[in-house]
């Protein structure tokens, strides 16, 4: 599968990546782990996307409440599929990091969405999100 985001996000994730102070502290070690997530989501990796949880890691999308990587992944094969489509648009619009939290947001268009607005909200512990959230305003096309 080619690469989720167009070549300007995935550029963005790699040099936030690269000049995260990786572990340096609470807020290094939530922005190296966000970071390491989204370059995960950005190449399609979901080995690496899910060893960023734990087994007791809660994820909040749209209402579900997933705990574990296995109850994760089918929301992440199915957020492939929609964001690994030809023509797919994602701008990261704000990254913000406070000890234990990271919090972004984004929008993005697929060949069948528009997202006008996404947000994800991660609390990291110990190098893995133990809990985080992911809420979307999509408009069909």
């Amino acid at each position: 599968m080619g690469s989720i985001f167009t070549k300007r996000m995935t550029s963005i994730a790699v040099v936030l990546a690269l000049g995260a102070p990786a572990w340096a502290g609470e807020v290094g070690m939530t922005e190296a782990v966000v970071n390491h997530h989204l370059a995960a989501f950005g190449n399609a990796d979901m080995d690496a996307m899910l060893s960023d949880y734990t087994e007791a890691s809660v994820l909040i999308a749209n209402g579900t409440v997933m705990t574990g990587p296995e109850e994760m992944r089918p929301l992440f094969e199915a957020l492939f599929a929609e964001f690994g489509q030809p023509d797919v648009t994602f701008e990261m619009t704000n990254m913000q990091f406070n000890g234990r939290i990271g919090y972004l947001i984004w929008t993005a268009e697929t060949p069948d969405n528009i997202y006008e607005l996404g947000t994800d909200t991660f609390l990291v512990e110990d190098g893995k999100i133990v809990a985080q959230t992911l809420t979307t305003k999509t408009t069909a096309k």
